[in-house]
């Protein structure tokens, strides 16, 4: 190795590190996703407090869910990220509205991060890391991982297993409350558990995905194979213009 090789070696580690960062940063909706997960739970839960009102609390959580939908419209930015907190307020609101309890306004979240933890753990025990399908498109590796990429399925498979065990460590703690706590003592350690377990999820996922080999890039792969086929088809053009 030359004095040369060395830092370009560690700019090639940097460049990676670099691309992980930003894909996660895309794939989990960064600050401002994180954000619009918290907000419409903490509104709920405030106005509950308060007043202990169920319809207020509800009507005030599923309006703020929209006016983050109309606001990332208005900047023509993704909005996935809103959407999805959306439909799980709105289906919290229906819950709770339905059974009277304010406590239900929290349970279509717990048992969709009870499946997801779940599908984590099922989906690496069986080859296929959900981890893997929800970041290969954003890495532009598609599949590529599973056949071609081993190093890489298998940091995958460590994520999977990470964001499983948190998610389903975070279940654990707010099933029992369900059934003894309180609306607000639920509310509150709901919201409280938000962030941490993500970040703690995202940064485990960006330490193994930074040892991992880097992402085999398909689109790439596919153009340099079209532009291969039409300089064959061009240079296959010539020769029977010149016989």
């Amino acid at each position: 190795m030359t004095s040369l090789d060395k830092p370009t070696e560690e700019t090639s580690a940097d460049d990676a590190r670099a691309v992980t960062e930003a894909a996660l940063f895309e794939a989990f909706g960064g600050v401002r996703g994180m954000v619009e997960t918290v907000l419409p739970g903490l509104l709920f839960v405030t106005i509950y407090t308060i007043n202990k009102d169920l319809h207020l609390s509800a009507i005030a959580a599923l309006a703020v869910s929209l006016v983050l939908v109309v606001v990332r419209l208005v900047m023509k930015d993704t909005v996935k990220h809103a959407f999805s907190g959306v439909f799980g307020v709105a289906f919290g609101v229906v819950f709770a509205m339905m059974t009277g309890n304010a406590k239900d306004f929290y349970l279509p979240g717990m048992l969709y991060t009870l499946g997801l933890g779940l599908a984590y753990i099922v989906t690496t025990l069986c080859g296929v890391p959900l981890i893997g399908l929800i970041l290969g498109p954003v890495f532009k590796e598609n599949l590529s991982w599973r056949t071609r990429n081993p190093g890489r399925k298998k940091a995958y498979a460590k994520a999977s297993y990470a964001w499983g065990a948190i998610l389903l460590a975070k279940c654990a703690i707010l099933f029992p409350l369900y059934w003894w706590a309180d609306t607000t003592q639920l509310g509150w350690v709901l919201v409280a558990l938000k962030i941490p377990p993500f970040l703690l999820a995202v940064w485990l996922t960006w330490v193994f995905l930074a040892k991992a080999p880097a992402p085999i890039d398909v689109f790439a792969e596919m153009e340099a194979e079209e532009k291969a086929a039409e300089e064959r088809e061009r240079q296959s053009a010539a020769r029977s213009a010149e016989q």
